[in-house]
């Protein structure tokens, strides 16, 4: 019995505040069929749980990620 929690910023997505209901159906199929293609595990046992983070709730590198990409964006240009 599979139990996958993907875990996404509320950001992107097609009005700015997270994945569509669209998309999370998409990441919930290809999940479940993938572990049913590699692993030979039934859909009707698996689970799989989208959580959205609020982005300052995030971190990359010991930096909130609004932070760390400001930093990342400064050594490229």
């Amino acid at each position: 019995m599979p139990y996958v929690n993907i875990q996404v910023t509320r950001e992107g997505g097609p009005d700015g505040t997270g994945p569509s209901a669209e998309q999370k159906a998409q990441l919930i199929s290809g999940v479940t069929g993938l572990l049913q293609d590699v692993l030979g595990k039934s859909p009707a046992t698996t689970f799989v749980v989208i959580s959205e983070v609020p982005l300052e709730d995030w971190g990359i590198g010991g930096l909130p990620v609004q932070e760390y990409r400001r930093q990342v964006q400064l050594r490229q240009d």
